[in-house]
C-alpha cells in the first residue's frame, strides 16, 4: 500500500466545530478516495496535485462524530487506509500545541526576517540605506512578521503558490459603457476534439460580457463525428456562431483562412479549439479601444488548464518588444488583430503550419507599432496530451517552421543574419552580419590594480576573433609602478592600445565620456576592468545587434567566478531604482522563457560590459555627469528608451566580472551623501517608469523578480 499511497498528517481541529485534514502523496490517480464518518459515507473537499502527487483532504465534522475511516477505491474495491477517533481532548491538545507552535514559529520568523534583512543591507548597501528606501523596508519586515512567513512571494510556476495568487487577487471588473463597440470575429479552426473541451471552448465565448462577436468555426475534415455533431449543436443554439466544414483536411493554415473569409467584425481574435477564455476577455480589450481607436493589436497575458484542471504556468508577459518577439512567439494568445490588416498581409501562410501565429505576428508587426498589451491573464491554454501546450516537443516541426519564419522576416526587412535555434531551449537567436566590419572602442576606466587590468586586457587581445578594435584605458589617479608598466607594456604589444590620463575625482560617467570625445569609431564598448571575456565572438554578436536601427544599448550575460550569473539584464523598479534579473542562477540554468538563453528586450543593461552606436551615445548626451557612481548606465539607457530605441540583452555573450574591486565601497560620510543623491535623483527624474517598468509585467513584484507578492505594497 506504501507503492499507492502514503499519509503525511492527519489532524483533528476546532474546539465547537471540528475538522480533519488529511495531507499526503497518492501514487496512482486511478484510485478514488472514500471518507465514511460512523460507518456512513460524507463529502469532503479533495484537492490532488498531479505533478507531485500530493493530496489534500478537508472533512467537516460535528461534535457528535465518533470515529472517521478513509478509504482508497478502485475496481469497486476498496482498503482502508486511515481509521481516526474523533476526540475531544485530541482537539484540545492540538489546539494548544497550534498555540505553541505560532509562538515559536513567531521568535523564528522575527529573527529570520532579521537575518536576512542584515545581509541584504550588507549585500546591497553596505549599511548605508538611503532614507528614501527606510519606509520600504519597514513596510516589508513587518509584513513578514504579521503573515508569520520568511517569505513574502509565490512562485507563479509552482501550482499551488499560483492558485494561492490567484484568489488573493481575484477582483472582480467595473463595467462602464462602451461608446465604441467593434464587432469581433473569433477565428476557430477545428479538428477532432472532443465535445467536453470544444463545448467548453465556445461556452467561454458565448459567455462573454461583451456581446458584438462572432465564432468563425472551420471545421477541417474531422474524422471524430462527436466533433462534428458538436458544431451541428452549437450552429442550431446561437445565430452568433457560424460553422463550415472542409471537404478535405488542408491543415490549419487553410482552416484559419477559410474562417477569416467568413468573419465580417473589424477585428479578428485568434483561438484554439480546446482552450478557454476569461469572460471579461473582450470587454477588457475593448475598454482599451475605447481609450483609443487607432491601436490595431492588443494582446493579454495567458495560462494553462491542467489536467486536474488546475491553472498553472502563467506567462506575464512585456510590453511589446521587437527583438523577445525574434526570440520567441512570446505574443501568442489572447490577441486581438485589425482584419483589415490581416488581409492586407494575407492571412495565414500555407506551409508554417505549427507556427502559422507566429509568422502571421511577424509579418503583422512589421504593418504597426500600434500595439497595446494587457497585463492581465484572459486565456487558458488547455494541456491536453499532444498539444504544444503539454509539451513543444510534441510538434517538433513547430520549432523549423518558426526558423523558417524568421528567416523570411530577416529578407522581407532587408537584414542579412543566420537565424539559429539555442541549445537548450525552443526558441531563437540571430546571428546578424556585420557591414564593412565597422571601429569598435571599447573603453575601460581603471585605478591601479594591475593585475586585474591585465585579466582583463589578456582575455580581450587573446580571445577577440573581431580584428577592427581598439583599446582605450582610460587611467584615473593610478598611483603604483606596476600600473604605469603595465601602460608601457601594452603601448609596445599592441598599436590598437592606447591610455587616456583622467586625474580628477572618480566620476564613472565623465571618465567615459571624456574617452568617447577623445576616439573616433563606429561603435563603443563601455567595460569594467574588472572583467574577463569567455566568448570569443563576442564583438561580432554584439556589432550584430548594436548596428540594428531599432536598438539602443546591448549587454551580456554577466558571470560570477563561480559560474552563476550576475547580470542578464535589469529590472527597472526593483529595491527602489533598479536590479538585476536571475542573480544566482547557473550560467545554463533554464529559466521562464530560456532569459538565460536568447536575447530578450530590457528597460537597462549594466555598462560592466554593453555596446552603443556612437552616433546614439551622442544623441542622448552620454552618460549623466551628475550620477558620478550609482545608476549612470540605468539613466543612460532610459535616455535611449525615452528616444525611442530598445535596449537588449544578448546571453549568447558571456563575460566574467569580479565585481568593482578597485574602487571599494561607500564607506564615507560623503559617499554616503553621493549615493542618496543618485537615488533621489534617479526616483525623481524617472519616477513613472521606475514604478512600471514596459519589459517587466506588473503582476510580479517590485521585490523579488520574477516572484508574486503575498501582499500588495501598501507604501
Amino acid at each position: 500500500m506504501e507503492k499507492i499511497i502514503k499519509i503525511k498528517k492527519a489532524k483533528l481541529a476546532g474546539i465547537n466545530n471540528p475538522s480533519l485534514q488529511i495531507y499526503g502523496y497518492l501514487y496512482d490517480d486511478s484510485y478514488k478516495f472514500r471518507i465514511d464518518v460512523d460507518n456512513k459515507a460524507v463529502p469532503f473537499d479533495l484537492q490532488y496535485y498531479k505533478h507531485s502527487n500530493e493530496f489534500i483532504i478537508n472533512v467537516t465534522l460535528n461534535k457528535k462524530n465518533k470515529k472517521i475511516d478513509i478509504y482508497i477505491e478502485k475496481d469497486k474495491k476498496h482498503e482502508k487506509v486511515l481509521s481516526i477517533k474523533n476526540n475531544l481532548l485530541k482537539r484540545i491538545y492540538n489546539r494548544f500545541y497550534s498555540f505553541l507552535y505560532s509562538i515559536v514559529n513567531s521568535i523564528i520568523v522575527f529573527f529570520g526576517v532579521l537575518g536576512r534583512g542584515i545581509r541584504y543591507f550588507w549585500k546591497e548597501y553596505h549599511f548605508l540605506v538611503p532614507p528614501s528606501l527606510w519606509k520600504k523596508y519597514f513596510i516589508e519586515f513587518f509584513q513578514r512578521i504579521k503573515v508569520h512567513d520568511l517569505n513574502l512571494y509565490y512562485n507563479p510556476l509552482n501550482v499551488l503558490d499560483y492558485n494561492k495568487w490567484l484568489k488573493l487577487n481575484n477582483v472582480k471588473v467595473e463595467y462602464r459603457k462602451l461608446s465604441y463597440m467593434p464587432k469581433i470575429s473569433v477565428i476557430i479552426p477545428v479538428y477532432n476534439i472532443g465535445k467536453e473541451y470544444l463545448s467548453q471552448c465556445i461556452d467561454s465565448i458565448l459567455n462573454q460580457s461583451y456581446s458584438n462577436f462572432e465564432i468563425c468555426l472551420v471545421d477541417d475534415c474531422s474524422t471524430n463525428q462527436e466533433t462534428k455533431e458538436t458544431l451541428k449543436e452549437y450552429e442550431k443554439i446561437d445565430a452568433r456562431v457560424k460553422v463550415k466544414f472542409r471537404n478535405k483536411n488542408g491543415h490549419i493554415s487553410k482552416a484559419s483562412n477559410d474562417a477569416l473569409k467568413m468573419a465580417t467584425g473589424e477585428f479578428v481574435a485568434l483561438v484554439d479549439n480546446d482552450d478557454t477564455l476569461d469572460e471579461d476577455a473582450f470587454y477588457e480589450m475593448v475598454s482599451v479601444l475605447n481609450q483609443n481607436k487607432k491601436i490595431d493589436m492588443i494582446y493579454s497575458d495567458e495560462d494553462k488548464i491542467n489536467l486536474n484542471g488546475q491553472r498553472c504556468d502563467p506567462n506575464f508577459k512585456s510590453d511589446f518588444a521587437p527583438d523577445s518577439l525574434l526570440s520567441s512567439n512570446y505574443i501568442c494568445h489572447l490577441v486581438l488583430l485589425r482584419k483589415s490588416i490581416v488581409d492586407e498581409i494575407g492571412g495565414f501562410r500555407v506551409g508554417y503550419e505549427g507556427a502559422q501565429d507566429y509568422d502571421l505576428f511577424l509579418r503583422y508587426t512589421e504593418k504597426t507599432n500600434r500595439i497595446y498589451h494587457i497585463p492581465k491573464i484572459l486565456y487558458h491554454w488547455r494541456m491536453v496530451p499532444g498539444s504544444t501546450s503539454m509539451e513543444i516537443d510534441n510538434k517538433s516541426y513547430a520549432l523549423n517552421r518558426g526558423k523558417q519564419a524568421l528567416e523570411d522576416a530577416l529578407k522581407r526587412r532587408n537584414i542579412k543574419g543566420i537565424v539559429h535555434i539555442a541549445n537548450n531551449v525552443p526558441y531563437y537567436h540571430i546571428e546578424y552580419a556585420i557591414k564593412n566590419s565597422p571601429k569598435v572602442t571599447i573603453i575601460i576606466p581603471t585605478r591601479d590594480y594591475a593585475d586585474i587590468t591585465e585579466k582583463c586586457l589578456m582575455s580581450i587581445y587573446n580571445k577577440t576573433t573581431y580584428k577592427n578594435f581598439e583599446v582605450c584605458l582610460v587611467n584615473n589617479n593610478s598611483e603604483k609602478k606596476e600600473t604605469f608598466e603595465l601602460f608601457e607594456k601594452y603601448k609596445k604589444l599592441y598599436k590598437n592600445f592606447q591610455v587616456i590620463d583622467a586625474n580628477f575625482e572618480f566620476n564613472y560617467s565623465r571618465l567615459n565620456n571624456l574617452a568617447v570625445e577623445k576616439t573616433k569609431s563606429d561603435f563603443i564598448v563601455l567595460l569594467n576592468n574588472d572583467t574577463e571575456i569567455i566568448t570569443p565572438n563576442w564583438l561580432e554578436i554584439l556589432l550584430g545587434y548594436a548596428s540594428q536601427e531599432h536598438v539602443g544599448a546591448v549587454g551580456v550575460k554577466l558571470l560570477y567566478p563561480d559560474n552563476t550569473v550576475q547580470h542578464a539584464g535589469i529590472i527597472l523598479g526593483i529595491g527602489g531604482v533598479a536590479a538585476h534579473a536571475f542573480v544566482n542562477c547557473r550560467r545554463d540554468e533554464i529559466v521562464w522563457g530560456g532569459r538565460l538563453s536568447v536575447p530578450y528586450n530590457y528597460g537597462a543593461v549594466t555598462a560592466a560590459c554593453l555596446m552603443v552606436d556612437r552616433k546614439k551615445y551622442n544623441e542622448v548626451n552620454g552618460l549623466e555627469e551628475e550620477l558620478q557612481v550609482a545608476f549612470n548606465d540605468v539613466d543612460f539607457n532610459l535616455k535611449l528608451l525615452k528616444k525611442g530605441y530598445y535596449n537588449i540583452v544578448v546571453p549568447q555573450v558571456e563575460v566574467y566580472h569580479y565585481e568593482s574591486k578597485s574602487r571599494g565601497l561607500d564607506d564615507t560620510p560623503e559617499k554616503y551623501k553621493r549615493f542618496v543623491f543618485e537615488v533621489n535623483y534617479m526616483t525623481n527624474k524617472w519616477n513613472e517608469i521606475l514604478k512600471r517598468d514596459p519589459f517587466y509585467n506588473e503582476n510580479y513584484s517590485l521585490h523579488k523578480p520574477y516572484m508574486l507578492d503575498k501582499k500588495k505594497n501598501e507604501d
